[in-house]
């Protein structure tokens, strides 16, 4: 199956990327917020030469939509790599105070560096940043512990810069999700689109659905709880080999939808996505190279 080509920069995001340029200059600490489920994939290519020398954070979203066992296997992967990731449960407030507290304790080490210049200390001003849809507005309400910025499940909500005072030691810059003009990692581009990281109008559910299909066919634990070869079965009462993803579709919809493939793909994305599937990893850390 020849893999869609997808493609999503819409006019908001451009001039959101513009904004943030001229207030890049302004901020002391880069929040990095990513999905759990594509902890890879949806790290944005372009955040190191945006941040430059700024302290950044790695902020790892819906921590609940993975098996604890495909944490576990991140977290020791990222702590190899150097680096200390905040798991986060935007919905439920999970892994909040531990984020703010991170934040306080940069703002400290901003604050005894101006001290020593002979300034005043102020709060600590931080960047939320990453692809749409990571749940960043969630977050930000969790943490100022009221709806400070507007917040739904879907790309796009966010189209503007706003700052957010968090208590008396932290302002947070809210942006819109960030995408690069042109997606060059397809592969990434559609595990993003199977999230629901990207715009639906820039792609076909059809396809998309197709690789999710296949993506569930190889996963194996500690990436998934159980096998989803029978989750599916069980779901959906469809018996063939999610590998073989066109004909599971066909079988699906003849079942469900009428025989009409597409609102099929589409129930098994929101399926996937609503977690009504289980707990789901699609992405793995990679082995560290020997020698």
């Amino acid at each position: 199956m020849a893999s869609p080509s997808i493609q999503w920069y819409p006019g908001h995001v451009a001039r959101a990327e513009k904004q943030l340029r001229h207030q890049l200059d302004r901020v002391d600490l880069v929040l990095e917020v990513c999905d759990a489920r594509i902890l890879v994939a949806s790290r944005h290519p372009c955040l190191g030469r945006w941040a430059g020398n700024k302290p950044r954070l790695l902020v790892v979203n819906r921590r609940d939509m993975i098996p604890p066992t495909a944490r576990s296997c991140w977290q020791r992967w990222l702590q190899r790599h150097g680096e200390a990731p905040i798991w986060c449960d935007g919905r439920r407030g999970g892994g909040s105070k531990a984020l703010l507290q991170a934040a306080v304790d940069a703002g400290g080490a901003l604050n005894a560096r101006r001290q020593r210049r002979g300034l005043r200390p102020r709060p600590v001003r931080a960047l939320m940043l990453g692809f749409p849809n990571m749940g960043k507005s969630a977050l930000i309400n969790r943490l100022v512990g009221r709806r400070a910025v507007a917040s739904e499940r879907r790309a796009g909500v966010t189209r503007s810069l706003q700052w957010v005072r968090m208590g008396g030691h932290v302002d947070l810059l809210d942006a819109p999700g960030i995408l690069p003009p042109r997606l060059q990692d397809q592969r990434a581009a559609l595990l993003l689109a199977i999230c629901d990281d990207i715009g639906q109008a820039a792609y076909d559910h059809e396809p998309v659905a197709q690789v999710l299909l296949q993506c569930l066919a190889t996963l194996t634990p500690p990436h998934v709880n159980q096998s989803l070869t029978g989750v599916l079965a069980g779901r959906y009462g469809i018996t063939v080999d999610p590998w073989m993803s066109r004909q599971w579709l066909r079988a699906a919809a003849a079942e469900h939808t009428s025989g009409c493939t597409a609102p099929m793909a589409q129930r098994l994305l929101d399926d996937f996505r609503k977690g009504r599937l289980g707990a789901i990893a699609l992405q793995a850390p990679q082995p560290s190279p020997q020698g």
